[in-house]
């Protein structure tokens, strides 16, 4: 009796491990190719679920189903016109046929080399066959920076950053030249882009130099500006400002003349009426305003200045 169960115990232990082996699962990520020494057996396993194989003999070979990324190495490549520049891109990548790239690159670290050979040469073709504006737009917008010029500087710089090609259509013909080249690894190519684009650290200084520059001049130009419309608005004010001065000083002395000439005729008629006093009056004014205490004057008696003096009102 004891015999017969440990018998029992260890059949259910090797069907256990038997049936442990032998089943693998598979989620929405992954796809699963079964090989048997070496060899692909049957059709890849690409929906999820719970499958099973021979155990011990066949072997399950796990890929991604998803979307992959390829990041290249900066590179200098130089455009059509010679300009050396700093090219950085990336990629975007699924296995869509596990079988062949298993029996081809076998893993992703490998597929990722076989990437970098395919990809590599084709940005580095299309760059140089291109103007650098044709990498760096993809529309012939018109920039900002031409409200700060003349009419006649923007259609020349219009001409020279005008683009018949732009970047995006450069990515679209590294796409179309890298893909079919990796068709026969079981890898679609799904999209190419730059990702960042400069000059090289020579070329860097100059350009920067450059732009400090014209910079410069235009902030010279809108403060040259900006010092003319101060200087007119001053002028402007002054000029304002004499008009209105002149203009009161004028008022001014109209109202003045016409006093003057109002009390002048006020004083006539009253001193017209006895000529004697007005005299009287207007000597003694001249006599506060000529004599003080410490003026000294020598006059003869019969002086017409001192006849008031003297008693003589007639």
């Amino acid at each position: 009796m004891k015999s017969k169960g440990i018998i029992l115990i260890v059949a259910a232990i090797t069907f256990f491990l038997v049936v442990f082996a032998s089943a693998y699962a598979v989620d929405e990520t992954e796809q699963v190719v079964v090989t048997q020494f070496g060899k692909v057996v049957g059709v890849p396993k690409t929906e999820p679920g719970l499958y099973f194989k021979v155990p011990f003999i066949q072997h399950a070979t796990y890929f991604p189903k998803n979307l992959l990324a390829w990041d290249g190495d900066p590179g200098q490549i130089p455009t059509l016109e010679k300009t050396y520049i700093w090219v950085d891109a990336f990629a975007r990548w699924k296995i869509v046929d596990p079988i062949k790239f298993f029996q081809t690159v076998n893993n992703t670290v490998s597929a990722l080399g076989r990437l970098d050979d395919i990809i590599d040469p084709a940005v580095r073709n299309f760059i140089t066959s291109y103007k650098l504006i044709e990498t760096a737009r993809t529309s012939n917008r018109e920039m900002v920076a031409f409200e700060t010029v003349a009419e006649d500087e923007k259609k020349k710089q219009r001409d020279i950053y005008s683009i018949t090609t732009g970047r995006e259509k450069i990515s679209t013909g590294i796409l179309e030249q890298a893909q079919p080249k990796l068709a026969k690894f079981g890898i679609d190519l799904v999209d190419v882009k730059i990702k960042r684009i400069n000059y090289v650290e020579q070329v860097r200084e100059s350009v920067y130099g450059r732009m400090i520059a014209e910079r410069s001049q235009i902030a010279e130009k809108f403060r040259s500006e900006g010092m003319g419309e101060s200087r007119k608005i001053l002028g402007k004010k002054e000029r304002d400002l004499k008009k209105i001065t002149s203009e009161a000083y004028r008022t001014a002395q109209g109202i003045k003349g016409k006093a003057d000439a109002e009390a002048t005729k006020l004083f006539a008629e009253a001193f017209g009426i006895d000529p004697k006093f007005y005299s009287f009056v207007k000597t003694l004014e001249i006599y506060n305003e000529a004599l003080d205490e410490n003026s000294s004057i020598v006059l003869s008696t019969d002086s017409e200045f001192l006849k008031y003096l003297k008693g003589d009102f007639k």
